[in-house]
C-alpha cells in the first residue's frame, strides 16, 4: 500500500492534484484502503475500526464502506448510520479500543441492504476524474491514479473545508492482497469478486 503522510492539508491537496485522472470504468472490482495522514480529524479512525476498503460494481454502483469482519469475510456498512458531521465530531473516540470493540459487535446491525454510492465523472478546475457520490450523505470521494492498480482518494464533505485522503489498491484475492505484479484484467477481477463472500 501507499505509505504517504503529509504535514498538512495543503501539501496533501497539492500531491493529489498532481496525479493523473482515472475513469469510473477502470475501477470495477475490490479495493483495499489505507488512510493518508494529513491533519484531518478522521486520520486513523477507519483503520482502528478494521476498515477494508471499497467495492465498485460494473453498473458503477458502489459499496462505499467495507469492513473486515473476520478472515475472508467482509461486511458492507451503510454510511447513513454515521452522519459525517457527527463522525468528525466524535473522531477522538473513534480512535479508541472501546470504539473498535463496540463497532465490531454492532456490524451486523449496521449492514447495508444494497449499494450505498455511485461512480460518476466529476469536473475539477483542471480536468475530469472519477468520483463516488454517496447516496445518503453529503460526501463525494474523488479519485486519481497513483499507479496501474493504485489510486488516491480524497473525501470531500459538504460544508467542511478539510479533506480526508486515502489510497486504494486493487485486490485480486484476499489470500494475496499485493497488487503490483499482476495485470489488470476483467477475468482477474471477476475471479477475485467470486471468492470474496459478504455477510
Amino acid at each position: 500500500m501507499t505509505n504517504q503522510k503529509f504535514a498538512d492539508q495543503h501539501l496533501a491537496l497539492s500531491w493529489f492534484k498532481s496525479l493523473e485522472p482515472v475513469l469510473p470504468a477502470e475501477m470495477t472490482g475490490l479495493w483495499k484502503g489505507l488512510g493518508i495522514p494529513s491533519g484531518h480529524p478522521l486520520d486513523g479512525v477507519l483503520e482502528n475500526l478494521n476498515w477494508f476498503g471499497k467495492r465498485f460494481h460494473p453498473d458503477q454502483k458502489a459499496d462505499a464502506l467495507l469492513f473486515q469482519w473476520q478472515p475472508r469475510r467482509l461486511v458492507a456498512i451503510d454510511p447513513s448510520y454515521f452522519p459525517i458531521e457527527v463522525a468528525i465530531r466524535l473522531a477522538p473516540i473513534g480512535n479508541s479500543s472501546l470504539a473498535r470493540k463496540v463497532f465490531a459487535y454492532g456490524q451486523s446491525f449496521l449492514r447495508a441492504r444494497g449499494t450505498t454510492a455511485s461512480l460518476t465523472l466529476r469536473a475539477s478546475q483542471y480536468d475530469e476524474t472519477a468520483a463516488m457520490v454517496y447516496d445518503k450523505q453529503p460526501i463525494t470521494d474523488y479519485f486519481r491514479r497513483i499507479g496501474e492498480n493504485k489510486l488516491a482518494g480524497m473525501m470531500v464533505a459538504k460544508g467542511d473545508e478539510r479533506h480526508y485522503f486515502f489510497s486504494l489498491e486493487r485486490v485480486f484475492s484476499l489470500d494475496d492482497p499485493s497488487l503490483g505484479k499482476k495485470p489488470r484484467s476483467q477475468a482477474a477481477t471477476s475471479s477475485a469478486r467470486s471468492c470474496l463472500p459478504f455477510l
